[in-house]
């Protein structure tokens, strides 16, 4: 180790709840922690954060930021950056951040989220977070009594479908040459009033900075406020890769939802020593969720630290025979 890599107790990496919720735990608990964080949330577009009690409809933005003072006021070191790489050293592991910082922990703690892969639809990415949703609990209450639109792309979107007539009573089906209702579903549809509209999907209307409509292939414009899709979630990134985490493939119903890294009820991944919190484990986790396995993987990594240093101490007071 040369003059230029700092020591930590753990490395946390990534910023979001579930990071944040980590490094207060450790901190609290007098670790010297490093949260490494690139800025880039997953909800960054959302205008407000929903079904977290206390913090209900604070932006991401705001959220981060007082996490990251909450967790720097007890002693936490936050960097902005990204971890590009990680590998067991002595002691622990040793990481390299992207302007070549290198750091060593004896404990690391992967809450980098997950990548998410939208439609192949025009214009539908740049309205992601915003009147392009996938979650009825995250975004639905804000589009409630709306025009909105279900975008199929497996039979999955009969689920969207259930949870969405909920907020509205004005919602269509574009089967997107996806899905082909069966006779069940079909009383369904017609059983909660939901249009279903034939034909690939080309581009969603935008017009004074606000989806209006969803463009059909053949020109048809349907008028929408909003547009719910599936998406799939993948956690994949170069310290993933560099650490060769063991990552699974998530499925309902024969149909790939995404892949996340495999953990423990503690958040134990295949590698010793490296823990994992929030939707880079579960792709469905809200900020709730991930705050929480955020905790617990923090108390796991002392508890483990705990361990480790009671060890090392009988030993240094053992006779040299």
């Amino acid at each position: 180790m040369d003059e230029n890599t700092m020591e930590y107790d753990a490395l946390v990496v990534g910023g979001g709840p579930a990071g944040l919720n980590g490094a207060l735990t450790l901190a609290r608990s007098r670790r010297r922690v490093l949260l490494v964080d690139a800025g880039r949330p997953r909800n960054a577009r959302a205008e407000g954060i929903h079904n977290f009690a206390s913090s209900e409809g604070i932006s991401p933005r705001e959220y981060a930021q007082r996490g990251r003072a909450e967790a720097a006021a007890y002693g936490a070191e936050i960097r902005d950056g990204s971890v590009v790489a990680a590998g067991p050293a002595e002691g622990g592991f040793e990481a390299t951040l992207d302007d070549g910082t290198r750091v060593t922990a004896r404990r690391l703690l992967v809450t980098s989220g997950v990548v998410d892969e939208l439609p192949d639809v025009e214009a539908l990415a740049d309205r992601w977070g915003r009147d392009v949703l996938h979650c009825p609990y995250c975004h639905g209450y804000e589009v409630r009594d709306q025009a909105v639109g279900l975008l199929a792309s497996s039979p999955l979107v009969m689920h969207h479908m259930l949870l969405f007539r909920q907020l509205t009573e004005d919602l269509t089906l574009f089967l997107n040459d996806s899905f082909e209702p069966g006779r069940d579903e079909l009383e369904q549809l017609a059983a909660r009033d939901v249009t279903v509209v034939p034909g690939r999907v080309a581009a969603v209307v935008v017009e004074d900075g606000a989806l209006t409509g969803v463009r059909l292939a053949d020109g048809r414009v349907v008028a929408r406020q909003a547009l719910v899709v599936q998406v799939r979630s993948d956690a994949r990134s170069p310290l993933i890769a560099s650490l060769g985490l063991r990552t699974a493939t998530l499925e309902n119903n024969g149909v790939v939802l995404g892949d996340h890294l495999e953990v423990d009820p503690m958040g134990v991944t295949s590698v010793p020593g490296v823990y994992a919190a929030g939707n880079v484990t579960d792709l469905s986790a809200q900020v709730g969720a991930s705050a929480a396995a955020g905790t617990r993987a923090g108390a796991v990594i002392n508890a483990d630290l705990a361990a480790e240093d009671t060890a090392r101490a009988v030993e240094a007071r053992r006779p040299v025979s």
